[in-house]
């Protein structure tokens, strides 16, 4: 199994973090004090729900293992646990970059996405 996560990302905001070598996040991100991911199952969802319409993203394959401590599962949506990056991410840390385009019916486009192993079990940080 995969342990792949994914980030949508408005590509100005990742164009710049190729220029800087790092991203901080978008501003939803900031406001949290963590960066927000998903994995394959719930992008859809993601998308659906915080970037509905929205057209010129990308879809950023990360490979969660190799975060380390910095990334913490945490409940969020109905209880479901979703990867938190409470660091900066490396821009070389992306596995992939692509195109997250608008179907004609105003979905996103998803390019095809490894399942996911299930994550760890849930612990409060200290």
């Amino acid at each position: 199994m995969s342990s792949l996560i994914y980030k949508i990302v408005p590509r100005t905001l990742w164009r710049e973090a190729e220029r800087t070598g790092s991203f901080a996040g978008a501003p939803v991100d900031l406001a949290d004090g963590y960066i927000h991911f998903s994995t394959a199952a719930q992008l859809c969802e993601t998308a659906a729900k915080h970037f509905a319409g929205q057209d010129d993203l990308v879809l950023v394959a990360v490979d969660g293992a190799a975060l380390g401590e910095a990334l913490r599962w945490e409940p969020s949506r109905g209880g479901a646990l979703f990867p938190h990056l409470y660091a900066a991410l490396a821009v070389d840390a992306a596995l992939w970059v692509r195109p997250l385009p608008l179907a004609e019916d105003g979905r996103h486009r998803f390019p095809e996405l490894a399942p996911f192993s299930e994550p760890p079990p849930f612990s409060k940080p200290e």
